[in-house]
């Protein structure tokens, strides 16, 4: 099949483990991935040149970054002067890792380019089993996010509707790192550190990094990810 005939999608890539593996899905199921990238003032920039990688290896057609200041309004340890918290224990509260906001207005981007490409289908990477917890990775935020989208764009009252995939959303961080090996995913071009350098090495003590380093250990197979 020609790429012209394929669906076509947006995919919202960060150049992490997660959303390199919802980019080969979406391939896998058919669609012609437009990948798109939002540079939010986010303190390891070495994500959004892994973004660009994913996207080229994984087949993306194109690959957008979207430029917005959230450091302006700060509230986050990921776009504020405040400290990533490391080998931290479980916890039942919202980390400061959180971004306010950040998956509503990364979808609502996406929204916005899915609706200029014509095209129904919006893919995103959350996950509501291993992560950090963050109440914008849930069910219910997608479901809820859908809903609006629905009723507040062209698309959604006049055309086809929108549909947003969330295929990662109830696997382990291990069953996510087995489907990216059955999908052919080269996981060392990818970047999950909160705080990585600018050659994109992982500091081996933030959530991003123990979570990730868990669901290859679990998975059985190697981890590529170079540390500082």
């Amino acid at each position: 099949m020609s790429q012209s005939t394929l669906r076509k999608a947006v995919v919202l890539v960060s150049g992490g483990m997660d959303s390199a593996v919802t980019i080969a899905l979406a391939r896998e199921q058919g669609y012609q991935v437009h990948a798109l990238s939002v540079a939010y003032g986010q303190r390891h920039n070495s994500e959004l040149a892994a973004s660009d990688r994913v996207a080229k290896m994984l087949g993306a057609v194109e690959h957008k970054t979207v430029g917005i200041d959230l450091r302006s309004i700060g509230g986050s340890a990921l776009t504020a002067d405040i400290d990533v918290p490391l080998d931290t224990v479980d916890s039942s509260d919202i980390p400061v890792t959180y971004v306010p906001a950040r998956n509503t207005i990364m979808l609502s981007i996406a929204l916005g380019w899915a609706e200029v490409l014509g095209s129904s289908d919006i893919w995103c990477g959350v996950n509501a089993v291993d992560y950090s917890g963050y109440p914008d990775c849930r069910p219910a935020f997608i479901e809820a996010f859908e809903a609006l989208a629905n009723v507040a764009t062209k698309a959604g009252v006049e055309g086809a509707g929108i549909r947003i995939h969330a295929p990662l959303m109830r696997m382990s961080k291990a069953d996510i790192a087995r489907e990216g090996q059955r999908l052919g995913v080269d996981f060392s071009a990818t970047v999950s550190c909160y705080q990585a350098d600018d050659d994109g090495r992982a500091c081996g003590h933030c959530d991003a990094c123990r979570l990730r380093a868990q669901g290859f250990r679990e998975a059985g197979l190697v981890d590529p990810t170079r540390y500082v």
